[in-house]
């Protein structure tokens, strides 16, 4: 059972606006975290390691999203994906505008960090029920030979989100002073938020039901426990599934988060510059993500996916040499090579990671296989870069990081299946 294709693209539209809000709630505490928060938050740490400690409020985002995956996955899997996809746009907006009222060290003292903390944890469940809703609404509304493509709206999101809160950090870096800037500019994106939400909401509440999430609701009963389900019938393949994510997110927040406490602090980018460049790389991503998903309509998932891992892996070293050489040309240069390596993963990848599970918990089975990679890959990247390179004092350290990952992402893709021509209502095999 499929949606017209008006149904179809509206969802897809929608897919896309709402994760574009999602995904800038959260990409913007990621900039606060490289440039700001361990000056307001952590003051009383040596700038080492106030970066490692405000890397690590980052970081707890992540280690949340499994949590927000499971219980969202569960409603969504019981109740429906539409419900779900409304409650997690408001935790997200909710805490993202506190943040940005929040008071800092200097005001309250301990208190900060700590209430930071608390709520990047409910950012972290927020998005973390977001990305199986917004994907599975897609692909379950899709034409059979276009669920890459349709798939592929809602992963715009991701860029779309990053090169907004890029453009909104870097207009207020450049208009304003560093006093004004630390004192209240940083806090405008976060209040920003407040205003997107809304508009999210209005949108979400337009579309229609998952037409095969109904007819499996019509047809069998609904499992009680969908994730205990799909973690005892298919642990091979939501294991293989995360581990085949694991280099596209650590790649993405080693460019977009690292990079930008790099370059700004040890190689002497201008702020502004780096946000712009890490602008223009997300607009960049838009286009090919939609090729992407498209092109594995036509050829299939998991071979592209093979072969945009290996590239990322092939790439790292020279990478790091062009970001090291001061040359912002240079920097873009490297970005958006590794931009096309990355993307040929993470176009399909809505559509992949639901192929692989059957209706009655494919919300689960996708939601964990993401989110678990999410906090290997892209939580404790920042974290790790840091310590690495604080032990080195130099960036190959970072480059054999990400091989090394690279490596574990493309031995899972290996072993997983390819699955474009399965039909959503086809059960996969047991493993």
């Amino acid at each position: 059972m499929t949606a017209p294709p008006s149904s179809a693209r509206r969802v897809a539209f929608a897919g896309l606006i709402g994760t574009t809000i999602e995904w800038f709630d959260f990409f913007i505490y990621g900039t606060a975290a490289a440039l700001v928060f361990n000056r307001l938050f952590f003051p009383e740490f040596e700038p080492l390691l106030g970066t490692l400690a405000s890397f690590a409020t980052f970081a707890v985002g992540f280690v949340a999203r499994p949590l927000g995956g499971v219980l969202f996955a569960h409603h969504g899997d019981r109740h429906g994906r539409k419900p779900v996809l409304v409650a997690s746009l408001l935790l997200m907006g909710v805490a993202t505008v506190l943040i940005g009222v929040l008071p800092t060290y200097g005001t309250v003292g301990v208190a900060a960090p700590l209430l930071l903390a608390v709520l990047r944890f409910a950012q972290g469940i927020g998005v973390g029920g977001e990305w199986g809703g917004a994907a599975l609404m897609a692909v379950e509304h899709a034409p059979p030979h276009r669920r890459g493509f349709y798939g592929s709206w809602p992963q715009i999101g991701v860029p779309a989100g990053l090169l907004l809160g890029n453009l909104v950090f870097a207009a207020l870096s450049a208009g304003l002073d560093e006093a004004a800037f630390l004192t209240w500019g940083w806090r405008v994106p976060f209040l920003c938020s407040g205003v997107l939400i809304g508009v999210g909401l209005l949108i979400r509440l337009r579309i229609s039901e998952s037409p095969v999430f109904q007819q499996a609701a019509r047809e069998q009963p609904r499992t009680r426990a969908p994730v205990l389900d799909v973690l005892r019938e298919h642990p091979r393949t939501v294991a293989l599934a995360a581990g085949s994510f694991l280099a596209t997110n650590a790649t993405f927040y080693v460019g977009t988060t690292w990079i930008v406490a790099y370059a700004t602090s040890s190689l002497g980018y201008e702020r502004t510059t780096v946000l712009g460049a890490n602008a223009l790389l997300s607009f960049a991503d838009i286009p090919l993500m939609l090729a992407f998903g498209l092109l594995s309509d036509r050829i299939g998932r998991r071979g592209m996916s093979m072969a945009g891992m290996a590239g990322l892996a092939v790439f790292a070293v020279p990478y790091f040499l062009l970001v090291d050489s001061g040359s912002i040309g240079l920097f873009l240069l490297g970005g958006v090579v590794v931009q096309l390596c990355r993307t040929a993963v993470y176009g399909p990848q809505s559509a992949y990671f639901a192929e692989l599970f059957s209706t009655r918990f494919r919300y689960s089975g996708a939601s964990l296989a993401y989110q678990l990679a999410a906090i290997f890959g892209g939580g404790l990247a920042p974290m790790i870069c840091t310590a690495l390179y604080g032990w080195t004092g130099s960036s190959m350290a970072i480059a054999g990081y990400v091989i090394a990952v690279c490596l574990i992402s493309l031995g899972s893709g290996y072993l997983l299946t390819e699955t474009y021509r399965r039909t959503l209502t086809e059960a996969p095999p047991t493993g």
